[in-house]
């Protein structure tokens, strides 16, 4: 598992290190180490490694891949009836055949096939090389060391832009420091763990210290520098951990873990409800940023005309041209989850809220019977959350960066729910 631990660390950090520094090859480099990293782990895999991917995935493994195929499916030819309403209507101005691609643009529909696998394949990698404590904890250490590097540039952009004059994407920037909250949490969580358990006092001084700057700077972005509802998001995130530890450390009983949690649920359901109702129009325009009166009605044309199957993964900006008054104009995607409800209707977008939340149960559950590494499918958890949340607030998760560490955080949670120290 050793090529495939190293492809893993290859991938996050080449993703999200170029990805930040305004590369265009970062995803292209991040999924060839991700097609490497399968490769390698499929060629040392032994039976109990196939066994613990099984137990680890039991909660949902053939939903992942059944986005995989439903996302290939909009490059083959279909029924018109299944496509976009603009494929309807150019057939019955030109003619031709009824049968097409569901797609809009066959190139982006690919490139979004390709990323959905390296996300999927990385998942499956770390849920198979993090079965080794060691290497788990190193894995936390570079996903919670480069988000909070992400959240860093973002604090001293908006701090001082002649500092850091160039930080091309700040929602993404913003996502990611969302997620280093909660890996930084975790860093903490694990050098208290490793205080109590009569490990090197210094050593885990100096990681909870670290895990201390990291969650500063991780704090100060997405709650000082993003937007509220990105700050609501990560609030979430923190309470989820909160709410695992104190069940964890004060030993609740069955009946009251379960009155808390409700208690918990209660509450953000009310604040979600709050913030919904806060705006009207389509639901899923209601957390995103204000925006001009005729970019909004272009948004809600084109939501009103997606169809069950969308119009092609990762094609909201080439469709996005056909809604605006000015042709040369450009629509941006104001969130994921209108990006994904564009690109593969009502299908893809249940589908990304139901792996999320059978994710975020597992996990949840996951962190309740690990024991003294509950830390690891806590922090994935509050991740899984966060970016929930997050993805209807903001379009920084469409980033390859963030899907490909959002996928080796899950896979570390899930590996770590299930597994028993030891070495491989």
């Amino acid at each position: 598992m050793s090529l495939a631990y190293f492809a893993l660390i290859v991938s996050v950090v080449s993703a999200s290190a170029l990805d930040i520094a305004g590369a265009t090859f970062g995803a292209q480099l991040g999924t060839l180490a991700a097609a490497l990293g399968l490769l390698a782990a499929a060629l040392s895999a032994r039976k109990a490694d196939y066994e613990h991917y099984v137990r680890a995935t039991s909660w949902g493994r053939w939903i992942l891949i059944a986005i995989a195929l439903c996302i290939a499916a909009q490059l083959a030819p279909l029924p018109l009836r299944f496509a976009h309403p603009i494929w309807t209507s150019a057939h019955e101005v030109i003619g031709g055949l009824s049968l097409g691609p569901i797609t809009a643009d066959i190139g982006l529909t690919v490139n979004a096939l390709l990323l959905a696998l390296a996300a999927i394949s990385l998942l499956g990698v770390a849920i198979l090389v993090v079965r080794n404590r060691i290497r788990a904890e190193l894995v936390l250490f570079v996903l919670s060391g480069v988000t909070a590097i992400s959240a860093l540039m973002l604090d001293l952009h908006r701090l001082s832009p002649a500092l850091a004059a160039t930080v091309p994407h700040d929602h993404l920037t913003a996502s990611l420091a969302g997620l280093g909250l909660m890996l930084n949490l975790a860093v903490m969580q694990l050098a208290a763990e490793r205080a109590e358990t009569h490990h090197s006092v210094v050593r885990s001084v100096a990681i909870g210290l670290c895990g201390l700057v990291g969650a500063l700077v991780s704090a100060a972005a997405i709650f000082g520098l993003s937007g509220t509802n990105s700050a609501i998001a990560a609030a979430f995130g923190v309470v989820l951990i909160l709410l695992i530890l104190v069940i964890r450390r004060l030993d609740l009983s069955p009946l009251a873990a379960s009155a808390l949690s409700i208690a918990a649920l209660a509450g953000a359901a009310i604040v979600l409800t709050f913030l919904f109702e806060k705006s009207s129009g389509p639901i899923l325009l209601r957390l995103v940023p204000e925006m001009g009166a005729e970019t909004k009605a272009a948004l809600e044309r084109m939501l009103a005309d997606t169809r069950w199957f969308g119009a092609g993964a990762g094609t909201f900006v080439a469709v996005g041209r056909i809604y605006q008054s000015d042709a040369s104009a450009v629509l941006t995607t104001p969130s994921a989850a209108i990006s994904v409800f564009a690109g593969m209707g009502w299908v893809g977008l249940i589908a990304m809220i139901a792996v999320s939340l059978l994710a975020l149960v597992r996990l949840f559950f996951g962190a309740l019977q690990r024991g003294r590494d509950s830390f690891f499918p806590a922090s994935a958890a509050a991740c899984v959350l966060f970016a929930l949340v997050q993805s209807f607030a903001g379009p920084g998760l469409l980033h390859p960066a963030a899907i490909l560490c959002l996928s080796v955080i899950v896979g570390l949670g899930l590996s770590q729910s299930v597994s028993q120290s030891g070495s491989r």
